[in-house]
């Protein structure tokens, strides 16, 4: 007999969506939706993500390699004692709020089931200055980086329905193993690293936006040798 394969689960703690609200950032006026809030109902996902759901920067945020975005539950009392302050399910702009989802355990373009949608991997998430506004400290965004707690975006494979309490069960592994924490080392650490980028462009499920921005960092990196 084979050995027995259990395949890795995560809870999802909080579905979390939220509509466009104004707020003021540096003494202007800035419209964001990163303030979402966690809902028990059934909602339903497609390639543009869950109904209800805004934002307001749609160059930057949204669109179907940004259908979703999830961090991970586990990384807050950290971020609690920075902020002084309890946070609640959502406070980093996050539609899932996940248990036990590590940077390090998953993969750029990893396929996951959850409620009756199918989604994918597609980059990590890049902090922006949305996440200073809503909490207050403008080094904020830069810390999360630094930090490689990131969080990370799914694309959506299959339309679904999902609430909180369903599970995230793997359904593939991505061949290549690029893990998300991998990415980040490239992208925001190594800049320079010319085969650590060619192995992230390498990875076939890698978003657009980031396709392009490691495409135009080989090109000059190479240029300069």
């Amino acid at each position: 007999m084979g050995e027995l394969v259990t395949i890795p689960k995560y809870p999802l703690l909080s579905l979390n969506i939220g509509k466009v609200q104004i707020g003021t950032y540096k003494g202007k006026e800035a419209k964001s939706g990163i303030d979402k809030n966690s809902v028990e109902h059934v909602v339903a996902v497609s390639e543009l993500g869950f109904t209800g759901d805004e934002q307001a920067d749609l160059v930057n945020h949204g669109g179907v390699d940004k259908a979703i975005c999830v961090y991970n539950f586990d990384y807050y009392p950290h971020w609690e004692a920075v902020l002084n302050r309890t946070l609640p399910y959502g406070t980093f702009g996050e539609n899932f709020t996940v248990a036990r989802m590590s940077e390090k355990d998953v993969h750029v373009g990893d396929i996951f089931h959850v409620g009756s949608a199918v989604v994918q991997i597609s980059q990590p998430r890049q902090p922006c200055w949305k996440l200073a506004m809503r909490w207050g400290l403008d080094d904020l965004p830069l810390l999360v980086t630094e930090s490689g707690e990131t969080g990370f975006y799914f694309r959506v494979l299959q339309n679904g329905e999902v609430k909180t309490g369903d599970e995230l069960r793997l359904q593939q592994f991505h061949p290549a193993g690029i893990s998300v924490a991998e990415a980040n080392r490239v992208m925001h650490k190594d800049k320079n690293d010319l085969e650590g980028i060619r192995r992230v462009l390498a990875v076939d499920a890698l978003s657009a936006s980031w396709v392009k921005t490691f495409t135009s960092r080989l090109e000059r990196l190479q240029a300069e040798q």
